[in-house]
This record gives structure tokens, sequence and C-alpha cells, in this order.
């Protein structure tokens, strides 16, 4: 009896039901091709499980509902505005709440804030709109990320540190006045949802302080991160989530949140900061941008299932089942030998497209390329992160990321562990016939962040 297994189950039992559509592999075919062959651009009808993103995708709760039917839509002072304003106070620690439509709001009024021509903004990997964000305010973005996370197969418990000798050589070439804060990420997301240690962190407070240098947080997966941290760092086992979170929070000068992410909504998010002066301006800019600053373009009622996801966020119950279901899908990936970045990550999988194919080159958009292999197999919606993600430089030259990804993200309190079953075949399947796949060629790029639009043609 000693050896019996004790497995885990969801905190949660399901109220509701949405009906998903089964397509033929003739109408998964005509849907890719309609759609470019980018995932992006395909008609959410059309796909079975999607794995796309975990932003705005969650279920919300019964709780969560209920607050909608609270909302007030006052347009100037919301009573929904001053309980989110009280909620991100207390769990985060954050002094001042500015609330945007979503996380790029928030990056948007920040680095107009802070970035003059010709800053540096160092960060542990490069996000997509964050660095966007930073480039248009006449930024430019430095990786300071340890080495270990460019590399999948390293098992390193905490690949989304920040390398402080990087940091300081930055500090020595540019000067410490021409870096206006450190963009770091918990869960960092293109390594594969990386945690970055308490450790470091505190390590890199103490680092910046000496020199004058604020820090920045995106706290998207800030629950997530607080999660690895309970379960691999040394004396924090018995602190909760809520405890971790906000002891995180406690070593950054601010943050911009998408809360579609950890705080289980569909929409929304907030810049919050300790700084006065940052908050009188960005309250100032709010009102250009997005809205007044006590709705910062949402509704009463989005606000209000906002400030209830927070809450249910850092109950460790969810975060358990959340990244448990996270690492059952990794493994059965595993089981299967399929390549995937290791340590399994806290919001989806990420496969190795680099080992998966690898007779095709990265100007052949090979990530790209499984992501449509695995729609036209089992209609599941993935996405890439590889070089179409990365982009171009301002000298017009593609950045090739070490890592080629395909991103499996799993939404929140959505699918079952059948689910998770039927994409693990689904991989296995396209990989045993990896070496038939040929690679793709882009016919169409748009100018800014070209991963959601741009459109290909199998070579």
């Amino acid at each position: 009896m000693k050896n019996i297994k004790h497995s885990w189950a969801e905190p949660y039992k399901i109220k509701m039901v949405e009906l998903l559509k089964m397509t033929t592999p003739a109408q998964r075919k005509k849907a890719m091709q309609d759609a470019g062959y980018n995932t992006f651009l395909l008609k959410s009808e059309d796909v079975y499980i999607d794995l796309l993103t975990d932003s705005g995708t969650s279920a919300m709760s019964d709780r969560q509902w209920a607050g909608m039917m609270m909302g007030d839509e006052a347009y100037a002072g919301s009573r929904n505005f001053y309980h989110l304003e009280s909620v991100v106070k207390d769990i985060y620690g954050y002094k001042y709440l500015i609330p945007t439509h979503q996380g790029r709001g928030a990056e948007n009024i920040l680095s107009k804030i802070l970035i003059k021509k010709g800053d540096i903004i160092p960060g542990n990997m490069y996000f997509t709109t964050t660095r966007l964000h930073q480039e248009l305010a006449g930024g430019k973005f430095e990786d300071i990320i340890i080495d270990e996370a460019h590399d999948p197969e390293n098992d390193f418990p905490f690949k989304g540190n920040i390398d402080l000798n990087k940091l300081d050589k930055l500090i020595k070439k540019y000067g410490a006045k021409r870096i206006p804060y450190v963009s770091m990420a918990t869960s960092v997301n293109m390594a594969g949802g990386q945690p970055i240690s308490m450790k470091n962190l505190k390590e890199l407070r103490a680092f910046t302080k000496k020199h004058g240098i604020r820090v920045i947080h995106d706290m998207t997966r800030v629950a997530e991160n607080a999660y690895f941290i309970q379960q691999k760092e040394k004396g924090y086992k018995d602190k909760t989530i809520r405890e971790i979170v906000k002891e995180i929070n406690s070593y950054t000068d601010g943050a911009t949140m998408s809360a579609k992410k950890d705080a289980l909504v569909n929409i929304g998010g907030f810049l919050a900061v300790n700084d006065w002066d940052v908050f009188e301006e960005a309250r100032n800019m709010v009102v250009v941008y997005e809205g007044l600053h006590t709705y910062g373009g949402l509704a009463g009622r989005d606000m209000e299932a906002m400030a209830i996801g927070i809450g249910e966020s850092v109950n460790d119950d969810h975060i358990k089942a959340r990244v448990g279901q996270v690492i059952y899908l990794g493994e059965k990936m595993l089981e299967y030998n399929v390549p995937i970045v290791t340590p399994i990550g806290g919001h989806g999988i990420f496969v190795d497209a680099k080992k998966f194919l690898p007779h095709i080159s990265q100007d052949q958009f090979p990530a790209q390329t499984l992501a449509a292999e695995v729609y036209l197999d089992a209609g599941i919606r993935t996405m890439e992160r590889g070089v179409v993600s990365a982009g171009r430089k301002a000298n017009g030259e593609n950045y090739y990321p070490k890592l080629e990804l395909v991103r499996f993200t799993i939404p929140r309190r959505v699918y079952t562990q059948a689910h998770m079953d039927v994409i693990a075949e689904s991989v296995a399947r396209v990989y045993e016939r990896r070496n038939k796949i040929k690679g793709m060629k882009m016919i169409y790029e748009p100018k800014y962040l070209r991963f959601f639009q741009a459109k290909f043609e199998k070579l």
C-alpha cells in the first residue's frame, strides 16, 4: 500500500461546457492554406484544441462571473477600480495603480515615460511587444539572461535568472544614466516559461540599488514563478504562493501586468509603481492612450473580475493544478521522445523545432512549419516562437534566436487531462513522419510584430 501513487486533481468542478467543432483532414488542409500557414490567421471555429496562447483564454470562476454583475460602469470613480486598487496593494504590494486595456498598454505608457533616445534596457530575454515599445521609444534592448536559458536541454532550475556580470558590463560600457531600468520578467516566456530565483532577485535588487537603476517587473506570470520558488528553492517550501509573490514584488520598483494570464480574466492589465512622480505622469498619459485613470480602457465589470481573479491566482491549490497540468503534458511528450525545453516551464510546453526538424534551416522557418503540421494532424493550434517572432533588426536583417520553438500554451481551467493525451499523441505522430516535412517561405510580412499576420507557402 505504501507504493500507491498519490495523484492530484483539479480543485474545481465543471459547471458549463462549450461544444467543439471536429474537423476532417481535408477541412484542416483548406483552413491552413487560407490562413497562409499562420496559426494566428485561423478561424477559432476551425480549431479543436486551442493552445495558441494562455492570454485571455482562461475560464473564469463562478465568483468572477458574479462579480461581473456588480460592474459599476460610472465613467469616473468606479467602485470596481477602488476594489482593484486595494487588491493590488494588498496582494502585490505596489502603491499606485494605473489600469490599462491589457499588458501592452502598460508597456507603451511606461516606455514613453522612462525611455529616452539612445537608452539601453537590459532584460532577461526579450518579449515581442515589450521590446517593440522600448524600440519605438528610442531605446535598445540588451539580453542579460544567463547562458543556460539559451540551451533547451540544460536542466538548471532557474533559467530565468539574470547574469549580473552581463549587466555590469553594460553599465561599464554605457554608464548607469543611460539605463533607465532593468526589465525583469518572472516565468520568462521566450525561454520556455522558465522562472527566476528569489536569490537572484535579491542580488539584482542590491546591485541596481548601488547604481541607482530601477527594476521594472513584467509580472504577467508571477504566481507561476512563485510556485517554482516554493517547490525548488531552499527556504520557501513552507511559504504560501501569496507570500512568495509579495516578496518577489518587494525587490522591484514597479510592474507591467497582462492580467489575461495569471489573473484569470479575458481582458485587462495595469501599470503599478511605487514612485509618485512616475505614477503622476502615467496617470496623465493613460487619459491620452487608454481612458480615464479610474478605468484605463476597461469596463467596471472587467476590473471587478480582475480583482477577484488576482485573489484566486495566488491560491496554492489552484497554482499546483495549473502547473501540474503543464508538467503532465510535458512528461507525456518526453515519453514519446519529443524534444522539448527542460525543465518544463509554468504555462506551456515548448517543443525544440531545431531538434525536431534538423533538416530545415531557420531561413525556412522550422517552428512555423511545425506549428502548421500539428494543426493539420489533429486541429491543435499552437504558435511559433523562433525566427518569425524575433523579427528584424533596424538594418533589416533577421534576428536569429538560438531558441527556435513551438509553444503549446495551456489555458487555465479550460482543458482536461484527456485533452493533454490527445495533444501528446498528435505531436508523436508528427514526430514519426518528421523526415518527410519540408520548410516554408514567407510571402507576406507586415512592418511590426510579423508573427501575428505574416503568410507563408510550403516549399
